[in-house]
C-alpha cells in the first residue's frame, strides 16, 4: 500500500459532508450516554473518559471547604489547607459539585469519569496541601474536603441514573508520609539533619551491611493511617527517598511519602483487602492504579486478578482497571499487561508519539511504527483474558506532564492561535479515532493551557483566584480562568461531542482491528483501517488524518471504490483533505 497517498477518487457523494448537530442546550435529566448499553453490560472499549481533580471542578458545597470539623480530633490532619489563590493548596470543589454538573459532562459524551484519588488525605505536607488526593491516612472513608462517603455513594447513584461510569484513582506504592528517620530529623522526628530536605537512598546492598535508617513515628502520630496494619513501621521500605532509577524507583520514597513494602505478604494482603472493601461500599466501575512502575511485578501478578474476580462476584462483570506506567517504550508498558496481569494501561507511547508528530513536526512514519508495535499487549490470561491494544487508554496529556496545549504553546515553531487550535483538535481526534480508550483530561474542552505540568496544569474549572491561572491566554475563547468556564458553546466542548457521537455510532472504531495504510517520513497524511467483525454485523473504515499545513490529495484506491464519507472536519473538495484535519470513509 506505499502508493496509497496523494488522492481518493471518490463519487460524487464523498463531497457532501455527513456532519453531525451542533451540540444543543444540555438536557438537565438524561444525555447521550442514555443512548448507550447499560453502564453495568458495557464493554470498556464503549467508554469515553473524562479525567477531572475533584477539588479543581465545582464547589457545590462550602460547608466542606475545609475538611474536618474543628472539633474532629482523630481527623485533625485532614483539616485546612484552604486557600484559593495558591495553586498548591484546596480550592474547593467536591463531589456535590461534580454531581451538580454531571449533565455538562454527560453532554459532552463522557460515558465514564476517572476521578483523582478521593480518599482521606494528609491535609498538609511542607507549603503545600493534598488537594490532589495521593497522600492518604485513612483508605476506608472519603476524604472531608470532597465531602462524605454518602456523598460518593450519592454522585456515583446519579452518575449511574445517567448510564455514566465512575472510576477511582487509587495508590498501593504509598501512603502518606508519617514516618520519619532519625539520621534525618533527630531523635523526635521533627527535624532536619542533612542537607537538600531529603534522605538519600540506601540500597539492600547497603542495608545488608548494616548501613540502614532507624524508622520512627513522631509522638502522637503512632495511630494515624487506617487500617491499623498501616501504623506498623515494618510494612514499609524505610531506604530513604528514591531518586527514580534503578532499585530506588521501587523501593524509595517518593519525596518522603511512605514507600509500602509491597514485597511484604502482609502488605500485599491487606492491600487487597482494602479495595476489595472499596468495591464492597461503593461498587464503583473500576479503577485507575497509580505509580504501577515503582511496584514489583509479584504484587500486580496476585493483586490485578483477586481485585477482578471480587469485582465479578459482586456482578460487576465489565470492572476494570487500568495502571499508570509513566514510560514512553511500548513493550514496558506491556510488561504490566503481559506479566503483571493488568487488564490496561495508560498508553504514554502514544501521548509522546501524537507530541512528536503534531508539536515537533516530525513525519507520519512516527505513527505507523508506534502502533507496528501493537502486538506487544496481545496476551490472555485465564483469569484476565483477552488484553491488546485496543484496551490502551489514550490520552493527550494530563496533570503531572501539563496539557497538550501547553506542549503546543512552548513549541519552537512559533505556532498562531489558529493553528494551536487546529492541532490540538487533530490531536484528541487520535486519541478518539485510532485503537484504544479515549481519555479528556478536564478544561481541555474549554481551552485550557496552562504554564507546565504538576500545579501548574491543574486550573480551576469554576472561577479561579490564582494569578498565574488567570493569565493564561486559553485556545478559542476570550473567556479566562477567572469565570466559570463551563461553556456548553466552547468550539472544542462542541467539537468532543461530535467526535464522541462518530464513536459511538461506528463500531469499528471502539473494536475494529486497527492496520496502517499509510505514513510518510513528513508531515501529511496517515492512513488507517479499522476492520470490526462480530457475528450479525461486519464494519470497516478507513481514516485519513493530515498532520502538514496544506492540503493533500488522495490517490485512488481500488478497493475502496464504492467508500462513503461519514465524517470529515474540514470542508475540502472531493479528493482532498484540509490542513490539519481528518476524514473518516465506510467502505
Amino acid at each position: 500500500m506505499k502508493k496509497l497517498i496523494q488522492s481518493f477518487t471518490l463519487i460524487t457523494a464523498l463531497s457532501l459532508l455527513t456532519s453531525l448537530p451542533a451540540t444543543a442546550k444540555p438536557d438537565t435529566t438524561t444525555g447521550k450516554a442514555a443512548k448507550l448499553a447499560p453502564y453495568s453490560e458495557r464493554d470498556f472499549q464503549d467508554e469515553i473518559f473524562y479525567f477531572v481533580l475533584p477539588d479543581r471542578f465545582y464547589n457545590g458545597d462550602e460547608s466542606n471547604d475545609l475538611g474536618a470539623a474543628k472539633n474532629d480530633k482523630k481527623r485533625a490532619l485532614s483539616r485546612g489547607g484552604l486557600d484559593k489563590t495558591s495553586k498548591g493548596m484546596f480550592h474547593g470543589g467536591d463531589l456535590a459539585g461534580l454531581t451538580e454538573k454531571l449533565s455538562y459532562l454527560d453532554n459532552l459524551g463522557i460515558t465514564s469519569i476517572w476521578l483523582t484519588p478521593i480518599l482521606r488525605n494528609q491535609a498538609m505536607q511542607a507549603d503545600s496541601s493534598g488537594y490532589h488526593g495521593y497522600w492518604i491516612l485513612d483508605f476506608t472513608e472519603i476524604d472531608p474536603h470532597l465531602g462524605s462517603n454518602a456523598d460518593l455513594k450519592n454522585f456515583i447513584e446519579q452518575a449511574h441514573k445517567r448510564n455514566i461510569k465512575v472510576f477511582f484513582d487509587i495508590i498501593t506504592n504509598h501512603t502518606a508520609d508519617v514516618i520519619k528517620y532519625k539520621e534525618c530529623h533527630g531523635n523526635d522526628g521533627l527535624g532536619w539533619l542533612v542537607d537538600g530536605n531529603s534522605c538519600p537512598f540506601k540500597s539492600l546492598a547497603k542495608v545488608a551491611e548494616g548501613d540502614t535508617y532507624t524508622p520512627l513515628i513522631p509522638k502522637g502520630n503512632e495511630q494515624l493511617k487506617t487500617p491499623q496494619w498501616l501504623n506498623d513501621i515494618e510494612v514499609y521500605h524505610n531506604q530513604g527517598d528514591s531518586f527514580w532509577q534503578g532499585e530506588s524507583a521501587i523501593r524509595g520514597d517518593f519525596s518522603g511519602l511512605d514507600d509500602v513494602d509491597t514485597n511484604n505478604e502482609k502488605a500485599v494482603n491487606g492491600m487487597i483487602d482494602i479495595y476489595k472493601n472499596i468495591i464492597d461500599e461503593f461498587k464503583p466501575d473500576g479503577f485507575r492504579i497509580d505509580t504501577v512502575k515503582h511496584v514489583n511485578i509479584e504484587f500486580w501478578q496476585a493483586f490485578s486478578p483477586a481485585l477482578m474476580a471480587h469485582a465479578k462476584s459482586l456482578s460487576i462483570d465489565n470492572f476494570v482497571m487500568f495502571g499508570e506506567v509513566y514510560n514512553f517504550v511500548p513493550a514496558d508498558l506491556a510488561y504490566f499487561t503481559t506479566e503483571g496481569k493488568l487488564p490496561s494501561v495508560l498508553d504514554f507511547a502514544f501521548q509522546g508519539t501524537l507530541a512528536d508528530a503534531l508539536v515537533r513536526q516530525k513525519g507520519t512514519n512516527v505513527l505507523a511504527k508506534l502502533f507496528a508495535q501493537d502486538h506487544v499487549y496481545q496476551t490472555s490470561h485465564a483469569d484476565i483474558p483477552n488484553t491488546d491494544a485496543n484496551k490502551l487508554v489514550n490520552f493527550t496529556g494530563n496533570h503531572d506532564m501539563g496539557r497538550f496545549a501547553y506542549l503546543l504553546k512552548q513549541s519552537k515553531h512559533d505556532y498562531s492561535e489558529q493553528e494551536q487550535i487546529q492541532r490540538n483538535l487533530l490531536a484528541h481526534a487520535l486519541i478518539y479515532f485510532s485503537r484504544g480508550v479515549p481519555v479528556i483530561y478536564y478544561g481541555d474542552e474549554q481551552g485550557f493551557v496552562g504554564d507546565g505540568g504538576d500545579q501548574a496544569s491543574r486550573q480551576d474549572m469554576m472561577p479561579s483566584k490564582v494569578d498565574s491561572y488567570n493569565d493564561d491566554d486559553l485556545l478559542a475563547t476570550d473567556k479566562t480562568t477567572a469565570v466559570d468556564n463551563f461553556d456548553i458553546n466552547h468550539l472544542f466542548y462542541k467539537t468532543f461531542a461530535q467526535y464522541a457521537e462518530v464513536y459511538q455510532q461506528y463500531p469499528a472504531l471502539r473494536f475494529g482491528q486497527q492496520t496502517t495504510l499509510y505514513s510518510q517520513n513528513k508531515p501529511g497524511l496517515f492512513a488507517i483501517q479499522r476492520a470490526y467483525v462480530a457475528s450479525n454485523k461486519s464494519q470497516k473504515l478507513v481514516v485519513v488524518f493530515n498532520t502538514a499545513t496544506k492540503v493533500q490529495s488522495l490517490e485512488t484506491m481500488p478497493e475502496q471504490a464504492n467508500a462513503k464519507l461519514v465524517f470529515k472536519s474540514e470542508q475540502s473538495e472531493a479528493g482532498k483533505l484540509a490542513p490539519l484535519s481528518f476524514a473518516i470513509y465506510q467502505i
